[in-house]
Order: C-alpha cells, then structure tokens, then sequence
C-alpha cells in the first residue's frame, strides 16, 4: 500500500524513524519519505545513511503549526513519533512536555485534514495507560486527541488511529545502552529500582512491523496494542552482565513496578485478535466503523469484563538467554 505514496514521520530521526526509514525503502518503492524533526545534526548524520532519491528532510517542530502544514502538502500517510519522552524531564519541564505532546500532537492533526492526508498513526506508549507521571499523562492526552479527532473531519478523508507499545530493546533511553555503558565503564554492580519490576518488551523491527501492518488494518479511532512478552528487570540484567551483583537503589519517582497497555476500565472497549488487541473508540459520532472486522478482514472478540494486559501478569515472559539474544540482535 506504501508504493508510489508520500509519508511523513515526525521525530523521524529517532530510533524509530531510523528502522522505519530502512524497512520501507527495503519492501516498498515510495514516492517520498520526509523526515521531519528539529535537529539539523542528527538530520545531517542520517543522510549520510538514508541518500535515496526518495528522502526528503525538512527542519522543522511539531509545535510549529504552519512549518507541519507546510511539509505535509501532498502527503499520503503520516506516522507521528515526535515526543517529549524522558520521565524526569518531565517532571522538571512539564509545560515544555505539554507544548510538545500535546499542542504537538494538535498540530499535526489540524496539518493532516487540511492537506487531506488519508491516514494517521500516532505512536503511544505504555505510560499512557493510568498515568501516573507527567509525561505518560501527556501522551494519553495525545491518545485521546487522535482518536477524537475521527469525529471532527467532518467532510475530509482523513482517518486517525494509535499504535501503543512496550519498551523497545536498545532504543535511545532504553535501559539495555545504560547498562553497556556502566559495564564498558568497569561497574562493578548493576543498579536495578526494584527486583520485582516487568516491562514489556519489543524489538524496534517488530515495533516498525506492527505500525506498518495497521495502516492496513485501521478504520479510524483505534488504539493498537501488540501481543508481546514480558520481562523481569532481574533477567535483563543477568543478560547483559552475567554473575554481576545487583544493588537496588529504589523507584525512581514517575516509575511503576508493571506496566498496562490495556487499563481494566477499557475491557469492554476491548477486542481481541490474534496477534494483537484493539482499544475501540468510547465515542464514535462521524465514522462509525464495525471494529470487530478489521480493514483487512480479519476477526476480533470481546475480552471478558475486567481484563488488563500488564506486564507483571502477563502469561508470556522472556527466559535470559532470549533477552540476550534479542540484545544481540538489536
């Protein structure tokens, strides 16, 4: 479907912009492919790399209204990854997080149905699911502003849809090059917050698969959410640094022990499918869509009342030597 198409990824020169930028020049023969973010040096070292014909790269913040509207003329699809993410930041920056997760997000929005974009994936994150810092807050808000936006396109074409995921194995601020670091460093221990602490887990090509594949199955106004497993912050550790003694130093404030992507008191909203489950919109007024087929025609089921996916519970953990190997791979 990406053949012959304009896309535009905000934040595009992030880990996720990267692989993204990879994958879809290897599968597919796009029209363009526009990078669009606000640091002319990490834009500069990504041409090195990414020199096709196809790239384009345009300077520019998606809390820069008109810029947006500017770089989506004529754009087919677009993928919104650009976000404030580093939890303390946010707690010490919160209005610079608002300006950028939130007035960001409704920035992009507004440039995609005046340029009547067809389709909108927004990158989430498990945060987002019962906040409990600023910056998870922020980005259910953005949640909740691309769904609702489904309702206000009135005439446009436009469609708006959510990609939630776990951490993602060596991104940038992931805690695997953290780790590396201090072992590179001669650490003598691992600082680990809690010893009980689960995250999700997901590779970043599984993670640029999975937004790939909903462009397909989107209607508008669903949140996605992966099947992937768990892991224990102990394994991760004993992965990557094998016999080396931990030292717990406590939750860092914003920090949850488990992480939801699919809160209970969104059960009912909720549908399963194979590989994945899809949060359906509360309020759907403009486009009603049949959400348990997907676009492609693939089937989903109602999950029982009261069901949460959350890491500490989740029935699929990855064992030490399958974290060091996806380790490996990233």
């Amino acid at each position: 479907m990406f053949k012959n198409k304009s896309i535009l990824i905000t934040g595009g020169t992030g880990s996720f912009g990267k692989q993204y930028v990879e994958t879809i020049l290897e599968r597919f023969k796009p029209k363009k492919v526009i990078i669009y973010s606000r640091d002319e040096l990490k834009q500069f070292e990504m041409q090195q790399k990414f020199n096709a014909p196809e790239m384009r790269y345009f300077i520019g913040d998606v809390r820069d209204a008109e810029r947006l509207r500017q770089a989506m003329r004529g754009v087919d699809y677009v993928i919104h990854a650009a976000a404030l993410k580093q939890v303390p930041a946010a707690e010490y920056n919160p209005m610079e997080c608002v300006k950028t997760n939130i007035h960001g997000a409704q920035n992009v929005i507004k440039a995609a149905i005046e340029n009547e974009v067809e389709k909108v994936i927004a990158l989430s994150t498990d945060k987002a699911a019962n906040p409990i810092n600023l910056y998870g807050a922020t980005k259910l808000v953005s949640d909740k502003l691309f769904v609702a936006a489904n309702n206000i396109t009135g005439g446009h074409m436009t469609r708006f849809s959510v990609v939630r995921y776990g951490n993602v194995v060596g991104s940038r601020g992931s805690v695997v090059p953290f780790f590396e670091k201090l072992i590179a460093e001669g650490a003598k221990e691992i600082p680990v917050t809690d010893p009980r602490m689960s995250r999700f887990w997901i590779s970043l090509q599984d993670g640029v698969d999975f937004v790939l594949s909903n462009f397909e199955r989107m209607h508008g106004g669903e949140v996605f959410v992966p099947k992937i497993p768990s892991m224990r912050i102990t394994d991760l550790a004993e992965a990557i640094a094998p016999g080396m003694p931990i030292k717990v130093i406590g939750i860092r404030p914003g920090e949850k022990l488990h992480e939801i992507m699919v809160p209970a008191d969104d059960s009912h909203l909720t549908l399963e499918f194979k590989n994945h489950y899809v949060i359906k919109p509360a309020i759907s007024f403009t486009h009603p869509a049949n959400y348990s087929t997907d676009a492609t025609g693939k089937k989903g089921i109602p999950v029982e009342q009261g069901f949460e996916y959350n890491s500490g519970t989740n029935l699929d953990f990855l064992t030490v030597e399958q974290l060091r190997e996806m380790n490996e791979q990233s």
